[in-house]
């Protein structure tokens, strides 16, 4: 371990937490490399130009994604409100001022019902009004069928700005579908991938179906810093949100703007914009850049399987324990990352609560917690922490209180 991190967190009285539940924002997302922390030190340094540095930024994103362009953005939940701010707003001057307050312009987004989710907040925060189509007869087992493309048309209407599509390994069959429809009509589609890394596939798969903005977590899988993300997509679109994050407390006869902006598109010159509280540090855009190219040069393979081999050590050193079963889940086309499943059976909230007091305390994976079910998630759980878990876990399980 790091002495100068453990150093930090004693002196602030923060405990160092053994975390086997994933890139959790909770959590601090993901564990940056060496090389990541040297990039943002190093771009702690200087001055630069932040509309320069975005730009430069968006030559990696583009190269990277497929896409026309891309920024880096304070994480996905504030790329989800950029995107929307730029649908709604375009290169109108004046609509950008008045965000959120989106009276007497269209303002309604398309959100599948089975979609949405409690990042739509981000999506209402730029002033999006969203209107869900569709039923759930699917979900609610009433019925099998999911979303059609007369569903869609049916609810377009000249107060529709955009549609925001819920990328999951569940849901991308249907994007071609939504694609369609939603194009035929003039309008954007926002896929929101957050949480789609790895695969490194999807970084250009949903561009290539022809989305117009894509948002991806940076500080998940990609490695990067917590608070960044990746917005990527259409060129004017990626330059309606920049200019919103930006600052432009700037004199307008001295203003040079990025080249992603279209400043013949422009009357005048705006304030800042809705997205002026996502400001992204000259560190984390250094960071994510970093991060990124590391992400995309990594034998995806040889990671999953030595990840893999990890985890049956250590259901191999649960196995004594009695009364308890595990389950290697092995990484799959669209979800790589392999998962350990630990059946607790009726005790397993009370298993969780024991980890969460223990020294150190220890965070697994409660998604099927009602089922009784833990998980493991490899993906911030370093190495030497291995044994650490282990401990914890066996001391944890034969408590009785």
């Amino acid at each position: 371990m790091n002495p100068a991190v453990t150093d930090i967190y004693q002196s602030l009285g923060v405990a160092r937490r053994i975390n086997a539940a994933g890139t959790l924002t909770r959590l601090g997302g993901s564990l940056m490399e060496p090389e990541v922390l040297q990039a943002m030190v190093q771009a702690a340094t200087a001055s630069v130009d932040m509309a320069e540095l975005q730009t430069a930024a968006s030559k990696v994103i583009a190269r990277v994604t497929g896409a026309e362009a891309g920024i880096v953005t304070s994480g996905a939940a504030a790329g989800l409100t950029l995107a929307s701010a730029a649908c709604l707003a375009r290169w109108d001057v004046a609509r950008m001022t008045a965000l959120p307050d989106t009276r007497g312009m269209p303002n309604e987004v398309l959100m599948v019902r089975t979609q949405r989710n409690s990042y739509d907040h981000a999506i209402r925060l730029a002033g999006a009004r969203i209107v869900d189509i569709g039923h759930n007869d699917r979900g609610t087992g009433a019925g099998i069928r999911g979303l059609e493309p007369w569903e869609i048309t049916a609810a377009i209407t000249p107060q529709t700005v955009a549609m925001v599509f819920v990328a999951t390994a569940q849901t991308v069959h249907e994007l071609p579908a939504v694609l369609q429809v939603v194009h035929a009509h003039g309008l954007p589609v926002i896929v929101d991938a957050a949480a789609q890394l790895p695969p490194r596939s999807n970084l250009q798969r949903f561009i290539a179906a022809g989305a117009d903005l894509v948002v991806f977590s940076g500080g998940k899988a990609i490695g990067g810093p917590q608070a960044s993300g990746i917005l990527a997509g259409r060129r004017d679109l990626i330059g309606s949100a920049l200019l919103q994050m930006m600052d432009m407390d700037v004199n307008p006869t001295t203003w040079s703007p990025s080249d992603l902006i279209d400043r013949a598109a422009l009357h005048g010159v705006p304030h800042h914009g809705i997205g002026r509280g996502f400001k992204v540090g000259k560190e984390e855009i250094a960071g994510l850049v970093c991060a990124l190219k590391r992400f995309v040069a990594r034998d995806e393979v040889a990671s999953a399987q030595a990840l893999a081999a990890r985890l049956q050590a250590i259901a191999a050193a649960l196995a004594a324990q009695p009364g308890i079963t595990t389950r290697l889940v092995p990484g799959t086309e669209l979800a790589p990352i392999p998962l350990l499943e630990i059946d607790a059976g009726a005790g397993a909230a009370a298993l969780v609560e024991r980890l969460l007091r223990g020294d150190p305390p220890v965070h697994v994976g409660e998604r099927m917690l009602d089922a009784g079910i833990l998980t493991i998630n490899p993906q911030t759980l370093r190495c030497e922490d291995d044994s650490v878990l282990v401990r914890c876990l066996l001391t944890s399980l034969r408590s009785p209180s």
